[in-house]
Order: structure tokens, then sequence, then C-alpha cells
């Protein structure tokens, strides 16, 4: 195989075994379970954000200060779109901020959180196809070992795109879709690599910036506040636990893809 085919073969192999397999386990999930299991996607997204993403854009970054600059601006960017499509849905039907307390209490968002992860993770696939391309420059064995540690990440954070889209009010068909689209941003990132690899490097770091604002935002600006109308004790430790079992799962999967990318 060549170089190309290989790109687009694992690019395509990761972005389809990534959703399926979250899909899988999500949608597994009853709907009475979804409030609940948000609490794992808050663990899982801040696990991504600030084990994995953060730490590889800050190593690339041409200065500190630039990336935190970028994280900056992406989240006032969400902020702005995430207004954008408040004021849009509140000019075609009954807006949020007008609903009565109990309809409110049932989490639904409009979209909105939904919206956001769906922007951010295509930022996210198309660096990881970035990656993969420039992996695979330097040698197919490498570029193996790095597509697959990109699937083993891929797939807990799929889980929790999956499990925020249907919080958001997508249907398991739509989320599924989505999530689809999202990952072909993988196929496309990995073949305009290959043609033009020197400018797409110099993308990687804003591009992860963006991804983890974007993460960032809607883990604590649309998530955990939901969290809260829950305050009870009980209902707070199991929101503790499943949060660090979001974070947990990050942790391993990284553990475990190092160590494998590492024996090679």
């Amino acid at each position: 195989m060549t170089t190309l085919s290989w790109i687009v073969a694992l690019t395509v192999a990761g972005g389809l075994l990534s959703v399926i397999a979250a899909a899988v386990i999500a949608l597994r999930a009853k709907a009475s379970q979804i409030p609940i299991l948000i609490s794992y996607a808050v663990g899982a997204l801040l696990g991504a954000v600030f084990i994995e993403v953060l730490p590889h854009a800050f190593r690339i970054a041409p200065s500190i200060e630039t990336m935190a600059a970028t994280i900056l601006a992406g989240i006032l960017i969400f902020f702005v779109l995430e207004k954008l499509v408040l004021w849009r849905h509140c000019h075609v039907e009954e807006c949020e901020a007008h609903d009565p307390p109990v309809q409110a209490a049932q989490g639904h968002d409009h979209g909105r959180s939904g919206l956001m992860i769906v922007i951010g993770d295509t930022f996210h696939n198309f660096v990881d196809g970035v990656l993969v391309a420039a992996a695979f420059l330097a040698s197919t064995e490498l570029g193996i070992v790095t597509a697959l540690a990109i699937i083993a990440h891929e797939i807990p954070q799929e889980v929790g795109d999956f499990l925020i889209l249907l919080h958001s009010g997508y249907t398991k068909r739509a989320a599924l879709v989505l999530n689809l689209l999202s990952s072909a941003a993988m196929v496309l990132g990995g073949v305009l690599a290959y043609f033009a690899l020197q400018t797409m490097q110099e993308w990687i770091p804003p591009l992860l910036g963006l991804a983890a604002a974007s993460m960032l935002y809607v883990s604590v600006a649309d998530l955990i506040p939901g969290l809260h109308r829950r305050p009870e004790l009980g209902a707070t430790a199991q929101q503790v636990v499943l949060i660090g079992l979001g974070i947990g799962t990050i942790w391993l999967v990284g553990e475990l893809a190092h160590g494998f990318a590492n024996g090679h």
C-alpha cells in the first residue's frame, strides 16, 4: 500500500470504529439515564482537555502566551456562537429563557451544547487526521501506532459526544449521523496534510487550542450547571463518581495507548 492509501484507510477506519463503538455503548442508555450519564460526559471532556489536548497543544505551540490567547479567544467565540443560536431559537419558537421551571429542569437545552460539541469535535478530528498523516510520512509503523492510539482516545470521547447530543434533544439517528459527519474531518485532515504538510503543521496548535476551548466551554458552561439542578447529597455523590470515571477513562486509555506506542 502507498502512504496515501494507508492514511485514507486508517483515518476512515478510525472515524467509523470510534463512532460505531461509542454508539453501541451510548445508545444502550435509557432516556431516564441520560441526565445521570451526562456526569460521565463532563469527566470525559475535562479529561480529554487537561490530560491529552492541552498538554500536546502547549508542547507544540510557538509560545505558551499564544496558545493561552487562542484558548481564550476560542471560549469567547463559542460564547458568541451560543448567543447566536439562542437568538435564532428565541425568534422561531419559545425561548428556553421563558420556559417554565419544570420544563427547564428536564435538562433540554435546545441543541446548544450539541452544536458546540459537533463543532469542537470536527476541529479535533481534523487535527487528528493531520497528526496521522504526519506520522505516516515519518514511517508506516509510526503512522499505524498513531492511528491506533487516536482510535483508542476517540472512543470514550465519542461516548461523551453521543450523550451530549442526546441530552441536547437530538434523536439517536441524528446523533449518529452528526458524529459520522464530524469523523469525516479526520479523513479530510489526513489527505490535505499529505499534500500540504508544512502548511497544515502551522495550523495544528491553533486548531488544538480551539478544540480544547470548545470542549471546556461545553463542559463548564452548558453541562455542569445542569448537574446543579440535583443538589441532593446522593445525586451529588453519584455525579462526582461519574465525573471521576470519565476522567479516569481518558487517563487509562491514554496510558495504554502511550505504552503501546513506546513498546514499538
